[in-house]
């Protein structure tokens, strides 16, 4: 089976890395070449990429700067670690960047009194990455699909990169015939310019719709269950996802639609009240593509998730990265 483009987003060739611009997406496929953690960081902090992505541009960028410091001491190898974490830790506040880079620090101190430190940790991290997240999120994958009917109308709003596409082509591998609702996923239109055009590109069934067209189309006995992503997760099964994914759980519940989510669990935070909450930039919602949309003297807030109450999910579909 093919992955979709968004499954793996982020790829390492030498001493470039290759950040598929998620933002250019579907006009052209189109990979950001970054040579160095800052500009990563950079690409990062401009939702070039997202989700999956920002984990996988985290983990790329350890190796590539790594690979150039193979000539450097271990002392001067382990702090350029510790900086590449310090400066994703500041990026932005709701993606559990300090729970990825502590992850990875703690693999680098593992071999660290190899004689081959630097070979030693890229063969980690990329057996990690290729035996591991890989592996598990197929997995997640293919676990998501079987609690999907052979007639069934799936709700997506902002899920895991590649992972929607992926799981109806397993459902197609199944003899199922699924159908897709995409809402917009405003104000970035993420459902409209990703989501819609990834299940196209797989030759999936999928219906785009506005974000404010939920409830009725399920109080019209219209979806059959919701599957969304999650950029992170507490204790108690809490989980933050793009804003609009609270009011998807709580018409859910109200219209009793199964809603399933992918998460990745986490120990860190006791629940969802511990996560932060990203407010981004007002001039993202006022304009898009550099054209204004409101009005001059109007103002905008943009929180950039919401927190959904574990209460809400009838079931959270892991994928662990330890």
């Amino acid at each position: 089976m093919k992955e979709p483009v968004l499954f793996w987003p982020v790829r390492l060739r030498g001493d470039v890395l290759h950040i598929l611009d998620e933002t250019r997406i579907p006009r052209t496929v189109t990979y950001l070449k970054v040579r160095d953690h800052r500009e990563a960081v950079r690409a990062v902090k401009e939702m070039k990429t997202r989700a999956f992505g920002q984990f996988l541009t985290v983990c790329y960028s350890f190796m590539l700067e790594i690979n150039k410091k193979k000539g450097a001491s271990k002392e001067e190898q382990m702090a350029c670690l510790r900086r590449v974490a310090e400066d994703f830790n500041k990026s932005r506040p709701t993606f559990p960047f300090a729970e990825v880079t502590s992850m990875v620090l703690g693999m680098a101190e593992k071999v660290y009194d190899s004689l081959f430190f630097a070979d030693d940790f890229l063969a980690a991290m990329e057996g990690f990455l290729e035996n591991g997240i890989r592996r598990q999120r197929l997995g997640r994958a293919q676990a998501a699909a079987q609690l999907i009917g052979s007639h069934a109308t799936v709700l997506t709003h902002c899920h895991v990169s590649g992972e929607m596409a992926l799981i109806g082509m397993f459902c197609r591998q199944q003899k199922k015939k699924v159908r897709f609702l995409a809402t917009e996923t405003r104000p970035y239109l993420q459902g409209a310019r990703l989501t819609a055009w990834e299940l196209a590109q797989a030759g999936l069934d999928v219906t785009l719709v506005p974000d404010s067209a939920v409830a009725k189309l399920m109080a019209d006995g219209d979806v059959d269950c919701v599957i969304v992503g999650s950029d992170r997760s507490a204790r108690n099964g809490d989980f933050a996802n793009k804003i609009g994914t609270y009011q998807i759980a709580l018409l859910a519940r109200h219209f009793k639609v199964p809603f399933y989510a992918l998460v990745q669990p986490s120990d860190r935070l006791a629940s969802g009240k511990e996560i932060p909450v990203e407010i981004r930039d007002e001039e993202e919602v006022l304009a898009f593509e550099g054209r204004r949309l409101a009005p001059k003297g109007a103002r905008a807030f943009y929180p950039g998730f919401d927190i959904v109450d574990h209460n809400l999910v009838t079931r959270l579909i892991a994928v662990h990265a330890r």
